[in-house]
């Protein structure tokens, strides 16, 4: 599976971004998607995935201020991003797994984009 993100850049703090992400290749293999950000100094951290059946998982940080989504049809995951904090700036990245139940750790997944950065000031 093939991932390309989209949707990254440079908003001020309390706006929103919407991220975009595509699939292409063997789409029918995998099952659970996820976003994960990497900062500057930072680990990579979980953002938020959701699993084929729906079920939605979100990192502590992110205090219901993000929601993911996904089109199959278009083989589209989605991340919507609002009241945006200086924090948030990172490269954010797609990632997609054969497993049918993911949580937010990276071992899970085993496509990944190339990211698209997202700048708070």
């Amino acid at each position: 599976v093939q991932l390309v993100e989209s949707g990254g850049g440079t908003v001020q703090a309390g706006g929103s971004l919407r991220l975009s992400c595509v699939a292409s290749g063997d789409t029918y293999t995998y099952n659970g998607v996820g976003w994960f950000r990497q900062g500057p100094g930072k680990e990579r951290e979980g953002v938020a995935a959701i699993e084929m059946d729906g079920t939605l998982h979100y990192g502590y940080s992110i205090e219901g201020r993000f929601a993911i989504s996904r089109d199959n049809a278009k083989n589209r995951v989605y991340l919507q991003m609002n009241s945006l904090k200086p924090e948030d700036t990172a490269m954010y990245f797609c990632a997609a797994s054969h497993r049918v139940t993911v949580s937010l750790h990276a071992e899970h997944f085993e496509s990944w984009g190339q990211g698209t950065q997202v700048t708070v000031s």
